[in-house]
């Protein structure tokens, strides 16, 4: 079944509603989880609701947060979700950084006490509009990875979004893990009866396992090995313990926690072209650049090199013009959730 971003944008308002979120709030959240699927992330779009709702009923969610600057200088800030919802938290310091980059040139903003907000490209894009090159950072909500030769889990996926305006093509939007697969990828292979590739997940002996309902028995891999693990590190450091949020054992597993705050820990830097430089020239040199990308030669048979975010690209025009796809137990998931709502299903 495929339903057009407008009627899952509804679906997910009137749910948010029902569920105690006012109603501009509502529409707020569900504008950017049903852009997430437009562009393909699936198990960070429509996919999250019942997830959500549960924590929502739980008590674990702030249902009228006052999202507000703790600290700020020129290019920084702090910002304080006072545990909103987390569309909510980074939309608000997403555009406190776009803010702040217009004047300073370049903008961190921390957040703490926050919530998962979705795919990271969300936020990462949503500098390209105002001619800025945006990076997101963040701690998982949940821990899926221990220290590389170890098995206590420590860390989480915790990703990296970056968005770079191009001209006549479309931005470059890289959307990553640290992990082989991110773990929304493991939920969704789940609900739909599918097996795992190797390489996604070993057990506690180091045996490949491919079993998505067997997760809880074993941990993700880091992609390159020791590198990834090490990237993980990282960006847990810059996103979660600079800025006050939940790192390491304090991560709360909100996958069967229902109830407990999560102190989700984001950055997101918006970099203004303008202050490097010609603008228009920046953004024709990109062109160049995917251009020669694409044109290079390939090995045998590879049909096409892509840049990142091409697929996401393709996908967005292809389900804005045929729908999103819903498979049919996501749709009965959510058919659930609508009844035990008592709104309108899809």
């Amino acid at each position: 079944m495929r339903v057009s971003s407008q009627q899952l944008e509804a679906f997910i308002t009137r749910a948010l509603v029902a569920a105690g979120i006012s109603g501009a709030e509502s529409k707020s959240i569900a504008e950017l989880m049903a852009r997430a699927d437009l562009n393909g992330a699936d198990g960070h779009g429509v996919f999250r609701l019942p997830q959500y709702v549960r924590r929502i009923k739980g008590g674990a969610v702030n249902l009228k947060p006052d999202i507000r600057v703790e600290r700020e200088a020129p290019g920084m800030a702090l910002i304080d979700g006072d545990n909103g919802m987390g569309h909510l938290v980074m939309r608000f310091a997403t555009e406190k950084a776009i803010e702040k980059a217009k004047s300073a040139g370049v903008a961190w903003v921390g957040v703490k006490w926050s919530n998962h907000a979705g795919p990271a490209s969300l936020y990462a894009s949503m500098p390209i509009a105002h001619d800025m090159i945006g990076l997101y950072l963040a701690v998982g909500n949940a821990n899926h990875l221990p220290a590389w030769g170890g098995i206590d889990m420590l860390l989480s996926t915790n990703p990296i979004a970056v968005g770079v305006p191009a001209g006549a093509e479309p931005p470059i939007v890289l959307d990553m893990a640290t992990t082989v697969a991110a773990y929304g990828k493991v939920k969704t292979a789940a609900q739909r009866g599918e097996a795992m590739p190797e390489g996604w997940m070993i057990d506690r002996e180091g045996r490949p396992l491919t079993d998505p309902r067997r997760a809880d028995e074993g941990f993700l891999l880091p992609i390159g090995g020791y590198k990834g693990y090490g990237l993980a590190l990282v960006f847990g450091l810059l996103a979660g313990t600079l800025n006050g949020a939940a790192m390491g054992r304090d991560v709360v597993d909100f996958n069967h926690d229902d109830t407990t705050p999560t102190n989700t820990g984001h950055a997101i830097v918006a970099i203004s072209l303008a202050a490097f430089g010609d603008v228009a020239d920046f953004k024709r040199r990109v062109d160049e650049l995917v251009r020669d990308i694409r044109a290079s030669k390939r090995l045998p048979g590879v049909d096409a090199i892509r840049l990142p975010g091409e697929q996401s690209h393709a996908k967005h025009e292809e389900r804005m013009r045929l729908g999103i796809p819903l498979p049919d137990p996501l749709l009965k998931s959510l058919n659930q959730l609508a009844a035990g709502l008592g709104i309108a299903g899809l």
